[in-house]
């Protein structure tokens, strides 16, 4: 009788994890089926009581070192879930791995970029790879101000933007496509033209500044406003086959960007996009690498592009570096 109990209760153990019984259910099945079997056998066929005591005190030994495991692994899996996470989700840990496993960057480097704020000036050709890699990086706060409209002759080269939001701000544009890509980060839109006054308050909620524009009165306005806050600034341009890009901090050191270019040119000298044209890849070449010195900014990975220029000539291949040093006569970073 004992032994067809036990089988009884093994078969009804085997059943109930295969069929994914909840764990107090099938305990109390089989205590069922043990008390009853027992009663039986003592009372009416004379059974060993010492027989069927002996097995209940073990089963019940048993199950309180399951229940009280089972009691300590609940209260000790929150912890060390959290820890290897952080402040990251289990999608976004997987999400950012081919980041988490570079020796410059890491866990720690990733963090970072979770807590950077970067502000993106323009949404047009370079803005567009800008900000299309900061937001696949995982930088955690990205703003954009742009106070222009999606037009079809955006299409060649302002990657961000489809065909289907043609009249729509770019900001808007740019947004959709961010969040599309990575959900996980905070899209800050500024549909509006940048002034000295808006500068001001803006760049103070940002870590790192990026110029995108093609016009220097917002060149040289981003320039003084980051230069007053001791804000870096990554400054890029475009001309039909060549780009350029910098990273202007004279609070840490090199030149700013009026240092380097103190004058506007004259018109005609320095013809917009529009007027000269611009080969298509060329703003995602060069956009591209802003966001690289951003990323590299913000995690302090290798050797950010300050005090140097970068001149990248798409037409032949061909890339150099020029050697940058402050004026001494600059209003705007060297008053006083």
């Amino acid at each position: 009788m004992v032994l067809a109990t036990l089988g009884v209760i093994a078969m009804a153990w085997a059943l109930g994890g295969r069929l994914r019984w909840p764990r107090a259910l099938v305990w109390s099945g089989m205590a069922l089926v043990y008390v009853a079997a027992a009663v039986f056998d003592v009372t009416l066929a004379e059974g060993n009581l010492a027989a069927w005591a002996l097995i209940g005190g073990f089963a019940a030994c048993v199950g309180l070192y399951s229940a009280g495991l089972s009691r300590l692994k609940a209260r000790a899996e929150p912890e060390v879930a959290a820890k290897p996470q952080g402040t990251f989700r289990e999608a976004e840990l997987e999400r950012y791995a081919r980041h988490i496993v570079l020796r410059e960057l890491g866990g720690a480097g990733q963090k970072k970029l979770k807590g950077a704020k970067v502000l993106v000036i323009g949404a047009g050709g370079l803005g567009s790879p800008v900000l299309m890699y900061l937001a696949a990086a995982g930088v955690g706060t990205i703003g954009v101000i742009d106070d222009d409209t999606v037009d079809n002759s955006n299409l060649q080269r302002q990657v961000i933007h489809r065909d289907d939001m043609i009249g729509l701000p770019k900001v808007q544009s740019a947004c959709e496509a961010m969040l599309a890509l990575n959900p996980y980060v905070e899209v800050r839109p500024y549909q509006r033209r940048l002034t000295a006054e808006l500068a001001e308050s803006l760049f103070a909620e940002y870590d790192v500044i990026l110029d995108g524009t093609d016009n220097f009165e917002t060149r040289y306005l981003s320039n003084a406003a980051a230069v007053a806050q001791g804000k870096p600034l990554i400054s890029g341009a475009l001309a039909q086959w060549e780009g350029q890009l910098s990273v202007f901090h004279p609070a840490v050191s090199g030149p700013c960007y009026q240092c380097v270019f103190p004058e506007a040119p004259e018109a005609g000298l320095a013809p917009s996009c529009a007027a000269a044209g611009v080969v298509a890849p060329l703003p995602g070449v060069v956009g591209t690498m802003m966001a690289l010195e951003a990323v590299k900014l913000l995690t302090g990975a290798g050797h950010v592009t300050r005090g140097e220029l970068l001149i990248y000539d798409g037409l032949y291949g061909e890339s150099r570096k020029i050697k940058l040093a402050p004026r001494k006569d600059c209003p705007i970073c060297q008053k006083g």
